[in-house]
């Protein structure tokens, strides 16, 4: 204490103690080895830094490359739904059936989407996601190549019900795995069945030209052609691995199962929101696919419309498309919700115009305004879902869903030709009205919670 005492009170031997430490020589090395062990210390983490980087950038363009993957599966779903209506009069007349007859179309492809939603559950459970839509794709080429060479009558609509045991599994699984998607799923979402509308776009415009030739079925020639290709890029993209594995490889963190998290019939039921959800999508794909398929029949019979009449499917399914991708904005803007109500009253509008006024180009005009209208429906249904259902039990109750909605795609036009075989077609859009007025009464029980069980 002393020796401090006596450095404080004489400076100038402070000074000198002060030179003489800053004068020692640093040993031989020990900084050099230092500075060494700093920069070998630095480097690992710019290199981490980088690698990290790329990991990240390797995602996001494997998300990208999934994303349009299940977009092309739907444009296909879409492309053969568009199918159907350009086609139903050259079917009606190629194997000399009724309304009622060529309408088992929809009934045996009721029969398939019913049976895809009911083997999509165990089956996802037990051979999970990539093994599960590649084998619906599989399903698909097959129908399409019964049908190319137009075989008789019943091979030709047993071919729908495989058709359909396809569709509804690919749907269910690209449906579940986007809304299980922590980034951007309504918006994704939107998209991806905005791609179901291109493709029901498209259809109409190929099948048109093929409802003139004497080789009309040809048209499932390139539909077979479509289905080869989806199943190569979900066998490529996927490789038959299950969604969390898939959905790690686009970078997003899976959450811990406990033991009650299996998709099982028992626990989807359970959920009130499934049934009702179910019962609107019904309705839905059911108003949907009958515009889509009897509005070429209702404008040549009843407005006398002439062999192009099909471009009018088209245009119906064009408005479809843009209405998914162009009303995102005001969905966001006014709330999924409440919106639904605002395109319903809208829609009932057009049903109205198209019953009333006998003008052809104004009919075409408002088949594609009610296309706009009746486009962000599904996709706000099934966003819907993701929020409201528990996430383990997403993709086997929107492969549900979608089940009972595709079954109403086959149903509700099996009606509505079975009505106008007895009443005439131009009772189709009353029907339509009350159909939608159904719908909306559905989406009235349907709560607005949050997810549960995250």
């Amino acid at each position: 204490m002393s020796e401090i005492i006596e450095l404080r009170d004489d400076p100038q031997r402070f000074r000198g103690l002060t030179l003489s430490v800053h004068e020692v020589e640093p040993l031989p090395g020990r900084l050099d080895n230092h500075g060494k062990s700093s920069q070998a210390t630095v480097q690992p983490t710019a290199e981490g830094s980088q690698e990290d980087r790329q990991t990240s950038k390797k995602q996001a363009t494997t998300s990208r490359v999934q994303f349009a993957t299940l977009c092309w599966c739907l444009f296909l779903a879409g492309w053969n739904d568009g199918t159907t209506g350009p086609l139903l009069p050259r079917i009606r007349e190629a194997y000399n059936v009724g309304f009622a007859v060529v309408s088992l179309i929809f009934v045996f492809a009721c029969v398939g989407f019913i049976c895809g939603a009911l083997i999509n559950v165990p089956l996802s459970n037990n051979l999970g996601f990539g093994k599960v839509i590649a084998l619906g794709s599989m399903l698909q080429v097959i129908a399409y190549a019964l049908q190319t060479p137009a075989p008789p009558f019943p091979v030709f609509v047993i071919a729908y019900v495989i058709n359909g045991v396809g569709i509804a599994m690919q749907d269910a699984q690209a449906s579940g795995y986007v809304a299980s998607m922590k980034r951007n799923a309504e918006t994704k979402m939107g998209f991806l069945h905005a791609a179901y509308g291109l493709g029901a776009f498209v259809a109409p415009l190929v099948a048109t030209q093929f409802a003139q030739l004497e080789r009309w079925s040809f048209h499932y020639l390139v539909s077979l052609g479509i289905a080869l290709s989806n199943l190569m890029a979900l066998a490529l993209i996927f490789r038959f691995k299950g969604q969390e594995e898939c959905l790690m490889a686009m970078g997003q963190s899976v959450g811990e199962k406990d033991h009650q998290e299996h998709n099982t019939f028992q626990q989807i039921l359970s959920q009130k929101t499934v049934h009702v959800l179910a019962f609107f999508a019904f309705f839905y794909m059911g108003i949907q696919v009958t515009v889509g398929g009897w509005i070429v029949t209702f404008i040549i019979d009843v407005r006398h419309g002439g062999p192009s009449s099909g471009y009018i499917s088209s245009g119906f399914y064009g408005g479809l498309t843009v209405g998914r991708v162009a009303l995102l904005w005001v969905n966001k803007k006014i709330g999924e919700w409440h919106v639904l109500y605002l395109y319903t009253f809208f829609a009932i509008g057009l049903q109205l115009i198209i019953w009333l006024v006998p003008s052809l180009v104004g009919d075409a005009v408002a088949v594609s305004l009610l296309g706009v209208l009746l486009g962000p429906f599904y996709p706000i249904a099934m966003n819907t879902a993701g929020r409201i259902i528990p996430r383990w039990l997403l993709t086997g109750s929107i492969g549900l869903i979608a089940g009972v909605g595709m079954a109403g795609a086959a149903a509700i036009p099996f009606m509505a030709g079975a009505l106008s075989s007895k009443y005439g077609i131009q009772n189709l859009q009353p029907l339509l009205i009350v159909l939608m007025c159904s719908m909306i009464v559905l989406w009235t029980l349907i709560p607005r919670a949050q997810r549960k069980g995250d």
